[in-house]
């Protein structure tokens, strides 16, 4: 059996938190080839992808500003080139919609895009088949979380969600979030029945409210990580689910998993248990 040419990844938001977590377990992945690194914060423009993020030996691969350049390089590849992108929801729509175009497998963990932007990348993905992975947590742990809420939802019909994350993300509710009210919606129920007319003495008290009544609270400090409860209550009861990050390491595998995994694909997928 010949053996496969590593995939070629270009990671964009490489200088992020996120970003460099993502350089170092690429790097280390036998399967897999660093490519390029792209971010736009100039302090990291020229400097090594691998000691950015803290690896002891260089990678060879600078960090530039110049997306669409790096995906034409990728395009060269013998194998089908993945961009893994980390960015800012303000950016991940050009950026996702740049790498479909060149041919480039996307995997997304940015947050914040709309249903309509979604759904265009998907029809946008569809013509081009070209696979496109987005996933809005990528740890087994929440994922399981999820599974567990779906099923405590046939037996209690009041819930809400309280989402905590560190200061410096841009979005909010969290994209984890949004999915698991979704997931929780489509159960075909609406939740938390009026027992009482209720008044916000100061607007937003209660949260956002998504689909079937499902309220989502969003907390923001220094500190946190990424976390996650779903709470459900019944008379004389309270059933709370939690995840809590307290590593971004905890995320890689499932980003190499949908690495190896969107090479496969022709049409956008959303979230990480479509490929477990």
């Amino acid at each position: 059996m010949v053996n496969q040419a590593p995939i070629p990844v270009v990671v964009n938001g490489a200088a992020g938190k996120m970003g460099r977590e993502v350089v170092k377990a690429v790097s280390q992945a036998s399967d897999m080839t660093l490519l390029g690194a792209v971010d736009r914060n100039p302090e990291y423009n020229g400097k090594d992808a691998g000691e950015v993020a803290g690896l002891s030996e260089p990678l060879e691969v600078p960090i530039t500003d110049q997306l669409e350049p790096t995906l034409a390089l990728a395009t060269q590849e013998r194998q089908l080139g993945v961009m893994v992108d980390f960015t800012h929801p303000s950016s991940v729509y050009d950026n996702i919609r740049a790498a479909i175009a060149y041919g480039i497998r996307p995997v997304v963990g940015t947050t914040g895009l709309s249903v309509e932007q979604i759904q265009d990348l998907a029809e946008f993905a569809d013509k081009a088949s070209t696979g496109c992975l987005m996933i809005p947590n990528f740890s087994i742990g929440m994922v399981l979380l999820q599974e567990a809420a779906v099923r405590a939802s046939q037996y209690f019909d009041h819930v809400e969600i309280i989402e905590l994350h560190h200061n410096q993300k841009a979005d909010a509710p969290s994209g984890t979030a949004i999915q698991t009210a979704q997931m929780l919606a489509e159960m075909g129920k609406t939740y938390n029945p009026s027992s009482v007319e209720e008044t916000e003495k100061l607007p937003g008290a209660r949260g956002s409210v998504a689909d079937e009544g499902i309220r989502i609270h969003s907390v923001r400090l220094p500190g946190l990580i990424a976390h996650q409860e779903v709470i459900f209550g019944a008379p004389g009861q309270i059933y709370t689910l939690r995840h809590d990050t307290s590593d971004r390491a905890c995320y890689m595998p499932g980003v190499l998993l949908a690495i190896r995994k969107v090479t496969q694909l022709k049409s956008l997928v959303y979230g990480l248990e479509k490929i477990l």
